[in-house]
């Protein structure tokens, strides 16, 4: 399918970004959706692949790491969290010592995997149905282990309940550049159409947020673009990465400056950081 969406005029494909669509404030991408190209698949490594630099050129990427997360714990106030990510702990791990109170020295794969399902999943609404399906366990064990989470980060819980009860009295939520989106259905009599609701209300500050975030960047690297960097380009956006296409002899000075703008793009109570990658095919970069 990808060979047919070549432009004639370019020879290369050019996807239609879209900013009124998701109803968070993500981009999306669609006319191809470059968003949607599975990372871990075999099949996704082959379609990135396909995307090569020319000559003299490089594709460098550049992917906040686990932004949500560290927007959730600067919404929250949750000082576990805080701490980790300005210790640079693997958070993870840790919210695997602190929910099995273990070392995290001592922390199994089995014991991390869990927590980082949580740790995602607290975002979404985690139900100890979806966790056991995640892991493949016991709903009674997922049960066990959402228990000790939400006493372990009872300000999580207390953010959780404080989203819903404003979103309620207020009817909307705001990230925190202050973009507002309308929730309703949070009493609905349908359990199913309430619970989605309560989803939608939850996840909306923390993903949106994560969207102003890198939106702001991409508008402060742009204009850095073209004041200071001519013919350097920033090609896609993946969610919470971007792609750019530099010559070889200025990579290091556009990939000094996006590490900065990305990194400094929003001040919050956690530091924001970013993974890099260099290649000449996006497979490789990423």
């Amino acid at each position: 399918m990808l060979p047919k969406l070549v432009n004639p005029e370019t020879g290369r494909i050019h996807t239609s970004y879209n900013q009124t669509v998701a109803a968070t404030g993500r981009l999306s991408s669609s006319d191809p959706n470059l968003q949607n190209i599975p990372v871990r698949t075999a099949e996704g490594r082959r379609i990135r692949e396909a995307f090569v630099a020319p000559e003299g050129r490089v594709l460098l990427a550049i992917d906040y790491s686990q932004i949500e997360l560290r927007v959730l714990a600067h919404l929250a106030g949750e000082g576990g969290f805080r701490r980790g990510f300005a210790e640079g702990a693997d958070i993870h791990r840790r919210t695997a010592a602190e929910v099995y109170e273990v070392m995290e020295p001592l922390v199994t794969a089995d014991q991390r995997r869990a927590a980082k399902a949580v740790n995602f999943g607290i975002v979404y609404g985690q139900t100890e149905f979806g966790l056991s399906q995640a892991l493949g366990i016991s709903r009674g064990e997922a049960r066990k282990i959402i228990g000790r989470y939400n006493e372990r980060y009872p300000e999580l819980t207390a953010f959780r309940e404080q989203v819903l009860a404003d979103a309620r009295e207020s009817g909307r939520v705001t990230t925190i550049l202050g973009r507002h989106r309308p929730i309703s259905d949070l009493s609905a009599n349908n359990r199913n159409v309430r619970m989605a609701a309560e989803r939608a209300a939850i996840n909306t500050p923390v993903q949106g947020s994560a969207a102003d975030i890198i939106k702001v960047a991409m508008v402060n690297i742009h204009r850095r673009l073209l004041d200071e960097f001519p013919g350097q380009r920033m090609i896609m956006q993946v969610h919470d990465e971007l792609v750019f296409e530099v010559e070889e002899d200025r990579l290091d000075a556009v990939r000094e400056m996006a590490v900065t703008e990305m990194e400094s793009s929003v001040t919050i109570d956690v530091p924001l950081k970013v993974d890099v990658g260099v290649a000449r095919t996006w497979a490789e970069a990423h």
